[in-house]
């Protein structure tokens, strides 16, 4: 009976986070709240909490990060190991803001072959460490169709790219992304206000969903001093 109540309470912790971190209220890069307040809030045992800490972390949505606690690593399109990397991207220990920056209809021709259309809505947005350094860059092309070609009018639903591709009939279900590193150019470097040339990381991910239709490609520009790659294999003890 203890073990069933402690098992409650893990759940009921464990599923409020979650859906703060889905609907962005927790956004990727932020820092959760210390354990000493978590635990009041849900009125649990730190041991409860830690075990609803290690769940989240165990399903991609929390990294842990010694001297700095735990950060949000959910980004809206968790992708296992088999369609590429489980958990490419763990924020480091820098709390960030995003910024939307714009939200365009753009053509890609060179795309049409390997996505199924030219035609995209741009969305670009870059983030902000608290210190007020720019820390990143990224568009994220979905396609125009099934009322996303509105999106320069509307917006985005709540802010939220990930909530505006689910009222537009699109759940992620399977991707693949690619990792390297490249210098800015003029664009880039522009946008991020750093000099032309400096190297950052590149991430590159396509998710499909349900139906197997194309619906993200996001590539994203990283500051490597403030965020760090990380591959999770094998069994965690």
């Amino acid at each position: 009976m203890i073990r069933q109540v402690r098992f409650d309470k893990k759940t009921r912790v464990v599923d409020a986070l979650v859906q703060r971190i889905e609907r962005g209220e927790l956004g990727t890069g932020e820092r959760l709240p210390g354990e000493h307040e978590l635990a009041a809030e849900f009125d649990v045992s730190r041991g409860t909490l830690r075990e609803a800490l290690s769940e989240l972390k165990r399903r991609n949505y929390i990294a842990t990060q010694t001297g700095v606690g735990s950060i949000v690593t959910y980004d809206g399109v968790p992708l296992h190991q088999s369609a590429g990397w489980a958990r490419a991207l763990a924020a480091g220990a820098t709390q960030v803001a995003t910024e939307l920056l714009e939200i365009t209809a753009v053509e890609r021709p060179e795309l049409a072959v390997r996505l199924g259309t030219a035609r995209f809505i741009c969305i670009r947005r870059r983030r902000r460490a608290a210190d007020g350094s720019l820390v990143s860059l990224e568009c994220a092309l979905v396609p125009a169709t099934d009322g996303l070609e509105q999106l320069p009018a509307l917006g985005l639903v709540e802010g939220s790219l990930t909530a505006t591709l689910v009222s537009h009939g699109f759940t992620g279900a399977r991707g693949r992304q690619w990792i390297g590193a490249e210098p800015l150019d003029e664009a880039s470097a522009e946008w991020l206000q750093r000099p032309q040339g400096t190297v950052f990381l590149k991430t590159l991910r396509e998710t499909y969903d349900t139906r197997g239709r194309f619906m993200e490609q996001v590539e994203s520009l990283l500051d490597p001093s403030h965020f760090q790659l990380s591959l999770s294999f094998g069994n965690e003890p």
